[in-house]
């Protein structure tokens, strides 16, 4: 065939870049010897068309330019080196590598032993190299054009505090919704379509925190057993979004669809976070396949044991942790952030087990050099930043812990409220803290409330209805003996596992449903929601679900009966009332006290008996009651004219208890409460809502919450105890007869 043209190429920037009179080749290698790039000709080459030796070497950068090629070109790398896994090198050029920066990959990994390094079951393990080819079996990078019509979007920018998240997958939501096209259910086109937007809209979402989109690889083993890695944290791909969402082809149309999506969704005022899994990528252990970091530079990419650089430092539970000590994958890490931002035109990030990214020689460091570039990066710094603060290393667990401008996954939010309901005692200060942003966690350093993203169920666990629904996990579809997936989920079953025609089992269930998406509406913080749980999604008490792509993780759109749309519709006028009461998202903490300069005091508890709780009632292991006022009308927040932002006062009612507790109403006489939510009714929300003076008794039957707002007198007069309170003792039979039994 005619020779393709080289020129001598640029070093920067990294990966395959068209600048229109052809396309720059950068690829970092630190150890590499020498470096090959490989074109395809399409993906059902077995092996390259054209081998081009890359000798320009610049900075450890190897790069190559060629002005005959254009978008849409397949490419790989060859990269040679020693082999001496003892020493922590594993080059082997018999092994076709995906681009680290590749925007576009086209294919999936077809799984056999060329797709290791090494000799698979000869008995020195991993020392052996395998010289076999493998390109015919592996993915390939595709150089794209960037260009892309965004027709005047913007960033939306709305402030974190008055967010509304919803977390979903993107082939999860649309893949079974008669609304969506059929060619484009399960796709980003679905997700941007009209129905998914208008849905989204009605609910009254503010922003999609999207299950992860970069390109992943499905496990061999559980491609062996017949399943794939659905949730997608097995990240190969730092740029490339996920083909398999993708309903136009995978050779770069998979970019222009995101970006539509994204355009669409931000024409109607909905952010886009992706999940991002920057802490291990796909290769996994010593013994897992060479794919791409591995054979270009595996020093580099990964954390590697000090006396043993054979084995890979694992904080993260799959094999390997990725090397952001090193400046050129911390780069790379960075590079990929700006591009989601200043290309795919995202809103933030949701770091999956972010604690390891933080993790220096000496543990989890809060001054690390992650934190900091992001801090000064003038992109970065100013988009929503959101932790999962915990890995599976040493000290790992740092909800609280994380600096400025971030914001985590409250897990103590989730743990307390779940325990809570479930009626585990001495859970009342715990459940104080979660219902007013947990100021315990994050009320230093500069930190707000809204660094509290709430929730009470997430991908990663039992779904809402499955937790009041289910004692135990139901994993068995997985393949793995039930033995996968959290045994600590502070679920309760309410007398039978699963689902059940028992008429008393089954409106407590719904009941305490309406409870958790109550407190989770009306805390301070955050709110996330689980797609479905809005409706009542099930997955059939499958608390890991990650490796089910089908009817188990998909929503189900049609099979909805009434008892699914009632909730729905407390669902969608709980985060409506969020919407139109600045009182439920305060950006400021509660001080718990008469604000200097007013009378105000912002935040009041109470026990049943109308008395403000005292330090004896917090202690008692056994309170499982309480009741919160929330003051509209303080002067500590402002408009950004400076004025005080007013709004309604609130009295928030939590029963626990398996017994009905009334409650005497505060304030002084003239005082009128009007009941808004009742959780004891179906409906959740009072057709017509219900006045009760001050002094009144308001029956909370057991487990459930009311919602009060005032109506009557001033707010000064309702912030008092009750002129008719009286002395309470908190019930001290401490379970009811069922809850002892379904502790045993």
């Amino acid at each position: 065939m005619t020779p393709i043209k080289t020129w001598l190429g640029y070093p920067y920037p990294l990966g395959a870049t068209w600048l229109g009179d052809g396309v720059n080749f950068a690829l970092f290698s630190e150890h590499a010897t020498s470096v090959d790039l490989c074109l395809f000709d399409g993906m059902d080459a077995r092996e390259e068309n054209v081998r081009i030796p890359v000798t320009e070497h610049t900075d450890q950068v190897w790069h190559i330019f060629l002005p005959e090629v254009r978008p849409g070109q397949i490419y790989g790398y060859r990269v040679s080196g020693p082999y001496e896994p003892e020493i922590g090198l594993r080059f082997n050029s018999s092994k076709l590598l995906l681009d680290p920066y590749a925007k576009a990959i086209a294919g999936r990994v077809e799984w056999g032993d060329e797709m290791f390094a090494y000799v698979v079951g000869g008995e020195a393990e991993d020392l052996t190299r395998d010289f076999r080819d493998d390109a015919w079996g592996m993915p390939k990078a595709v150089v794209i054009d960037n260009a892309f019509n965004w027709d005047g979007d913007r960033r939306i920018g709305r402030p974190l505090a008055e967010s509304v998240i919803y977390e979903v997958h993107v082939k999860g939501f649309t893949k079974l919704c008669p609304g969506v096209p059929a060619e484009l259910r399960g796709t980003y086109a679905g997700l941007g379509s009209t129905w998914a937007i208008e849905y989204l809209k009605h609910l009254g979402i503010t922003a999609v925190e999207l299950l992860p989109v970069h390109t992943h690889v499905d496990d061999k083993a559980l491609v062996d057993r017949g399943l794939t890695n659905y949730w997608g944290y097995n990240s190969i791909g730092f740029f490339a979004p996920e083909a398999n969402y993708s309903s136009s082809g995978d050779l770069g149309g998979q970019v222009t669809e995101f970006k539509t999506m994204v355009r669409n969704l931000h024409a109607a005022g909905i952010e886009v976070i992706v999940d991002v899994v920057y802490n291990h990528t796909a290769e996994g252990n010593h013994l897992g396949a060479t794919l791409s970091f591995r054979g270009i530079d595996n020093i580099a990419s990964y954390r590697l044991r000090t006396e043993q650089p054979r084995f890979y430092l694992d904080f993260t539970g799959t094999g390997n942790t990725f090397n952001l000590l090193h400046p050129r994958t911390l780069q790379l890490v960075m590079d990929s952030l700006r591009y989601w931002v200043l290309e795919m035109h995202v809103d933030g990030f949701r770091f999956d087990l972010a604690t390891t990214l933080a993790r220096d020689a000496n543990g989890v460091n809060k001054l690390h050099a992650f934190f900091e570039i992001i801090h000064q990066d003038p992109v970065l710094s100013q988009v929503k930043l959101i932790a999962e603060p915990w890995d599976v290393g040493e000290g790992g667990y740092q909800v609280g812990n994380f600096p400025v401008l971030w914001a985590e996954w409250n897990g103590k939010y989730r743990d307390a409220i779940r325990s809570f309901w479930k009626g585990d005692e001495g859970r009342i200060g715990d459940v104080a803290y979660r219902l007013t942003g947990s100021p315990d966690l994050y009320n230093h350093d500069g930190r707000r409330p809204y660094a509290s993203i709430n929730f009470v169920a997430s991908h990663d666990g039992f779904t809402l209805t499955d937790l009041v629904s289910y004692n135990e996990k139901h994993n068995e579809a997985n393949g793995e003996k039930n033995h996968d997936g959290d045994n600590n989920n502070l679920s309760w079953n309410h007398g039978a596992e699963g689902p059940t025609d028992d008429p008393k089992i089954n409106v407590l269930r719904e009941r305490q449903q309406r409870n958790f998406l109550t407190t989770l509406f009306v805390s301070q913080g955050v709110p996330m929601l689980l797609g479905g749980d809005e409706f009542g999604r099930t997955q059939n008490g499958n608390n890991n679900a990650y490796c089910q792509d089908n009817e188990i993780s998909w929503l189900n759109w049609e099979k909805r009966d009434e008892k699914q749309n009632a909730l729905f519709e407390f669902t969608r006028r709980l985060i409506q009332l969020r919407h139109e009461h600045p009182v439920f998202r305060r950006p400021k903490f509660f001080q718990g006290r008469r604000i200097r300069g007013s009378e105000i005091k912002d935040v009041m508890w109470f026990n049943p008996g109308g008395n403000e709780m005292s330090e004896k009632d917090w202690g008692l292991p056994f309170a499982r009651c309480l009741g919160i006022m929330l003051s509209g009308d303080t002067i500590d927040v402002l408009n950004f004219q400076g004025q005080p932002i007013r709004d309604d006062t609130f009295l928030f009612v939590v029963n626990a208890h398996y017994e009905t507790i009334s409650f005497l109403l505060p304030g002084h006489e003239g005082v009128e409460w009007e009941l808004l939510i009742d959780t004891a009714t179906e409906p959740g929300f009072l057709a017509e809502p219900k006045r009760f003076p001050a002094g009144d008794e308001l029956p909370v039957i057991d487990r459930a919450s009311c919602l009060l707002k005032l109506c009557g007198g001033t707010q000064a007069q309702a912030r008092q105890e009750s002129f008719r309170k009286r002395p309470f003792d908190f019930p001290q039979n401490a379970s009811a007869p069922e809850e002892v039994e379904k502790k045993e």
